[in-house]
Parts: structure tokens; sequence; C-alpha cells
């Protein structure tokens, strides 16, 4: 090829690369999308900040029930509202003979205890000021024990008043162990309040976002003496997003 083949060559070439980053640069100028830049990932869902805490104390019976027929052997400490250390919360206790529910005093901790109950029982927490939103992440831990073939399933009173039961089973066979509850994996039951009797299937929605109690009920009937079957519940820590009421 001669010389002035490749001068024209290398010309075109120029002319061609001119033209080209001639029309790139007008066509951006004229408003040409820019590429597109990858999402940024959504960061990841953590666990709600504990909302609240719970550890019982023991209250002298004649204090805490002065109705109760025990009060005068100083045997028995009664549950109820003084036996609760925190001032935000209350507690609230259902079963026919939920007013036979105890504070014992077992391992160096205070705990409400169901050994002398001769019925289902429950007990539920409440806090003053605010719903739960148990949506999510959002976690019951607690430290309970249950025996003699009793067991233990979280439950919460919904914000239209309705009690309901989960069909998580907590059966620690006599020792104290830490449980966690997460509500979005389980069927729900709904119970009557005096009774703790299940009416009917599971419910088909749940709306766990405005909760207004939270907490454990046993479903088997106690047969009133502290060898028949039981359950303790130690500390409740409640991981949750409050909503104002």
């Amino acid at each position: 090829m001669s010389s002035h083949s490749l001068n024209r060559t290398a010309l075109a070439l120029v002319l061609v690369t001119t033209v080209g980053t001639s029309f790139s640069t007008v066509g951006a100028q004229r408003g040409a999308p820019a590429p597109a830049t990858p999402a940024a990932a959504a960061p990841p869902e953590t666990m709600p900040a504990l909302l609240f805490s719970e550890r019982w104390k023991q209250v002298d019976a004649a204090v805490a029930v002065p109705s109760s027929p025990r009060r005068s052997t100083g045997k028995y400490w009664l549950a109820s509202q003084l036996a609760v250390t925190n001032p935000n919360v209350e507690a609230k206790f259902y079963g026919s003979d939920a007013k036979n529910l105890t504070v014992y005093l077992h391992e160096g901790r205070y705990d409400i205890w169901s050994g002398l109950t001769g019925s289902p029982t429950g007990v539920l927490l409440k806090h003053k000021t605010n719903l739960m939103d148990l949506t999510g992440l959002a976690r019951v831990r607690a430290l309970v024990r249950t025996g003699n073939l009793h067991q233990l399933h979280p439950a919460v009173r919904l914000a239209d008043g309705t009690l309901v039961a989960g069909s998580q089973v907590i059966d620690t066979d006599g020792q104290f162990l830490q449980v966690d509850v997460a509500f979005g994996n389980q069927r729900w039951f709904i119970l009557e309040s005096d009774s703790l009797a299940v009416k009917g299937a599971p419910m088909n929605k749940v709306d766990l976002a405005k909760v207004d109690e939270v907490g454990f009920v046993d479903l088997a009937p106690g047969g009133g003496h502290g060898s028949s079957g039981w359950y303790n519940i130690s500390w409740v820590d409640v991981y949750a997003r409050g909503v104002p009421r």
C-alpha cells in the first residue's frame, strides 16, 4: 500500500472517531439517560428494642388479697398487681381459679407459680401507655418452668379484646429454661377468658400490629396442690415496638 493510501486511511479513522465523539457529547447534552446505578440494598431487619421487663416481688398475702381465707397462715403469697415491680406494667390473671396463683422464691428469683390452682390459668402483661407491635422480629423472652405434663402456650389479648393462644408448646420437663417466642409463625386459637377453653378452629387472620396484653397460658386443669402439676413464670422481657394508646 502506498504512503498516500495509508495517509487517507488514517485520516478517515480520525474523522470517524471525532464524529462519534461529537455525537456522544451532543446526546449527553440533550439529556440522554445516564447508565442505571445499582439500587442500594435495604438494611437488614433487626429485633426491636426492649419495650419492658418484669421481675416479680413477693407481697404478704394479707396485703395482696385481704379476702383470702389463707391470709392468716403466713404460708401463701397470692399473686396480684402488688407483686409487679415495673410501674409501667399491669398483670392480668386468667382462669376460674387464678385467684390461687402464688408468688414464690425459686433458685433465688421470685416467680408466679400455679401449683395451688385447680383450673387452667394464664398470666399476661399489659403496658400502661403502649400497645405492642408483635409483627416481624418482635420477641418475648422469658424464664419459665413446667412440670408433670403441664405445658405453656404464648397468649395475647388483641386490641379488640379477643384472647388468643398460640400453637407453640413450651415444655421444660421440670427445669427453669429461657424461651423465646416469635409471633408470625404460629396458629392462633380464641380462648374463653374465664375457663380458657378453646373456641373452635384457628383464626384466619390475627392482627399482631396492635396487641394489648402478652404472656402465657396453661390449658391443663391444675390439681389444687403442688405435686399435681404446675408452671412457673420468672422474668419476662418484651422486645416490641410500642404503639401509643
